[in-house]
Parts: C-alpha cells; structure tokens; sequence
C-alpha cells in the first residue's frame, strides 16, 4: 500500500494543509490579522487550510478567538485545567466545537461571517478534501490516498491538538502571560512552527512566533517569502526590545 511517491505526496500535502493552510492561513493571517496578502491568495491559504479537515474558517477562527479571550479560564473551549485528554482530543468528541451559535460567531468572528467565500467554505470545508482524494485515487491508487488523505490528515489533526494540550502543560515559558502557554519545540516541529505558544500567547497578532535565532518557524518563513516577493503587507512583528 505504501510506496515513495505515497509518501512524498503525503509529506507535501502534510506541509501544504499544516503550513500554507492552518499555520499560515487560518490561524495567522485570518483569526490573528498578523499580515495581509490579496484576497485571492488569501482563499487559496484558507482553502489549504480545509484539507486538514479541522473545521471550516468561520468555526475554527472563533473557537481560537475564544480561546485567546478565555485561556485557561472559564470558557476556554480546550484548557487542560479541565483534563488533559479534553484539551487534545475530548473537546472535539463532544461534538459541539465546530457549531457555534450565530450569536457567538457574531461577536468573535464577525469579518468572516460577511464574507460569502468563507461562509460557503464553512459550510461545505469536506469538499474541497473529497475532491483532492478522488483525484489522488485515480492518479495515484489506493497508496497514494490512503497516504496523502487519511493518514496525513490523522497525523495532522494530532499535531494540531498538540498545540491546545502540549504546549499548555509542557516547555519553557519566556513571558509571564498569566496562563499556562508553553513554548516546545517539538511540537513547532511537527506544526511548522505553531508550537512557540508562549511567544503567541505574549504577542497573539504577531506574524513571527519564533521570536529568537534558534526558534525553527517555517510559517513565519513562509510569510517572510510573500513579503520579499511584495505579497505579503501590513506584517505585524513581536516588540523585539521587550526580550
């Protein structure tokens, strides 16, 4: 079932879905505003970002938005303070994380809910991931999708949660952000850099979350590329001074 093209499949589509998409896409550019771009690369980073299957725009922008407005207090949607399994993964089975009540997208999320691109993204975010895998199916086989499709979305939704369970219980903490976010290293590893949470925490609209020499961040590389090439405007930078 396996082979190397499987694999080198599955690994670009682990980067274009973790990086592009979520990393770069959902989390910094729309949920945190840390950069601007034109509106079509805009929806081509958030249309990457549906292929990790974790929820449309709309959804996953406010339950983050919520978590920065709330964390580790009452109503974090995914605080480990409420069990560790719950931060990674319980939240998620409870069923009710990606199906917020209009009255909440409005106040958290209100930019994107009058956009009708993310709207329709939001309601209809398997299909963009149905249509790759059909596609990989018939190009490559059963190896090819099985590899890029369900095993990287596994793999990819683990390293994600990581970020909500890992780096709230484990690693260093440079600034004093009245939570429990952690910076780990390891999880920036396998998330392309999300996982210097204690420098995002400190700085949440900051396009760099690794903020030192030594602080592997593929997303913010990533953005930094858009911005030589003139794509990428209006970048929002951590206060350097204040390290």
């Amino acid at each position: 079932m396996w082979n190397w093209q499987a694999i080198v499949c599955a690994v670009v589509l682990y980067w274009v879905a973790g990086s592009l998409g979520i990393g770069m896409g959902y989390h910094r550019l729309i949920t945190h505003r840390g950069y601007k771009v034109p509106k079509a690369l805009e929806y081509f980073l958030v249309l990457c970002g549906s292929l990790a299957l974790q929820g449309g725009p709309i959804e996953w922008t406010t339950t983050h938005r919520i978590h920065h407005a709330h964390t580790d207090r009452t109503g974090d949607p995914h605080t480990p303070r409420d069990g560790r399994l719950w931060s990674h993964v319980g939240w998620i089975l409870r069923g009710t994380a990606q199906n917020h009540e209009a009255h909440v997208i409005a106040r958290y999320a209100p930019d994107l809910s009058k956009d009708r691109f993310y709207v329709w993204l939001s309601r209809y975010y398997p299909v963009p991931l149905i249509c790759l895998a059909v596609v990989l199916l018939f190009v490559g086989g059963w190896g090819v999708m099985m590899w890029s499709v369900f095993l990287r979305v596994t793999l990819g939704l683990q390293a994600t949660w990581l970020v909500n369970s890992a780096t709230h219980l484990w690693g260093t903490k440079r600034f004093d952000t009245g939570e429990d976010s952690r910076n780990s290293w390891w999880v920036a590893m396998l998330t392309f850099g999300e996982g210097w949470h204690n420098n995002h925490h400190a700085y949440p609209i900051s396009a760099r979350h690794g903020l030192k020499w030594y602080e592997i961040d593929f997303n913010w590389w990533g953005i930094r590329t858009l911005q030589l090439l003139g794509l990428a405007k209006s970048v929002k930078l951590a206060s350097l001074p204040r390290l």
